[in-house]
């Protein structure tokens, strides 16, 4: 409970007075007989015992005036998040060399913890989740549901249920077709892999194709290569053989095509602050209209003081004038 003036909670401090001016002004106000003895005055009724019921009620009507007057209120207060939202899709590489130690615990671990960060601080936007190694799948379309979302991003695994290998193609093609239904201004997809494309037989959409796709969609891409360069990665099982040895494990040209084409951008994260850097400059670059809205609920709670007042002054007045009725 909230009172709006609590200062009127100082007035307290006269009840003690008038407690003691009562006191002063019963003592004035007794009659006295002079008597050889007290004893025929020793029998007290009940009358005597509450004779200072009234004055009690007075100081319980007095309080809950003073409380009634510091005005109790019940405040409820809420904040909502309005605002014009972007549709984003995270296009993330589940293939087994996501498992790879090199940013520890794993590529894949820390892939999930930076985009749930990510997924956390866009309170308007509505996300959805892609996942590809050697085949594409949904794994949660785009919604405004962030438990549902974030919870499918911890359960993701780097070995799954998916073929083997990397279709970048058409992981991208399966976000660009999430999108194709949004009616928002910006489209966006965050693509992150650490390989380059590896595709089976069955493979139906190849990069540059589903890069095509995208940019008749009008949906910007941003892509990031994830990993350390191979002499620190276990499951690479050949070397480059140019003099960068970056180029081997992550097809940075594709990435950087993919990234300019749609008006993106392409990024590298060799480590976990790396990584959450990136997701940061993203953040900045694609910002959302966001109003905050405040909703305060209050309800008054001083009318009952004000009638329990009322009741306790009748009372007292009922009391004086029948039962402690005083003649003159």
């Amino acid at each position: 409970m909230h009172f709006v003036y609590p200062i009127f909670f100082g007035l307290f401090a006269l009840l003690p007075l008038l407690s003691w001016w009562y006191v002063k002004k019963n003592d004035k106000l007794k009659a006295t007989l002079t008597v050889s003895t007290t004893h025929a005055f020793t029998v007290s009724s009940w009358k005597n015992r509450f004779r200072h019921l009234p004055f009690l009620i007075r100081l319980l009507t007095l309080s809950c005036l003073i409380i009634a007057l510091a005005q109790p209120q019940i405040r409820n207060e809420e904040q909502r998040s309005e605002g014009e939202g972007i549709d984003i899709v995270l296009c993330m590489d589940v293939s087994g060399s996501m498992g790879s130690q090199d940013i520890p615990p794993s590529r894949m671990e820390v892939a999930k913890e930076v985009a749930e960060e990510f997924v956390r601080s866009r309170p308007v936007d509505r996300i959805g989740l892609v996942i590809f190694s050697g085949e594409s799948f949904t794994q949660c379309p785009i919604t405004n549901d962030r438990n549902t979302l974030i919870t499918q991003i911890q359960k993701l695994e780097s070995r799954t249920l998916l073929k083997d290998g990397t279709v970048i193609g058409e992981g991208l093609a399966t976000a660009v077709d999430r999108l194709v239904q949004s009616k928002s201004k910006s489209k966006v997809i965050i693509l992150i892999t650490d390989g380059k494309e590896d595709a089976p037989d069955t493979r139906l959409i190849d990069p540059l194709t589903a890069l095509d796709i995208a940019k008749s969609n009008g949906v910007k891409v941003y892509t990031i290569g994830m990993g350390a360069i191979p002499s620190n990665i276990t499951e690479v099982t050949s070397r480059p053989k140019n003099n960068n040895p970056e180029i081997g494990f992550i097809d940075v040209a594709l990435l950087t095509k993919i990234a300019a084409e749609t008006g993106g951008q392409y990024f590298r994260a060799k480590d976990k602050e790396a990584l959450k850097e990136t997701y940061k400059q993203i953040d900045t670059l694609e910002k959302s209209k966001i109003d905050i809205v405040a909703i305060k609920r209050v309800e008054e709670r001083f009318i009952p003081f004000v009638l329990a007042a009322l009741i306790c002054l009748f009372l007292e007045l009922v009391l004086k004038i029948t039962v402690f009725r005083k003649f003159p």
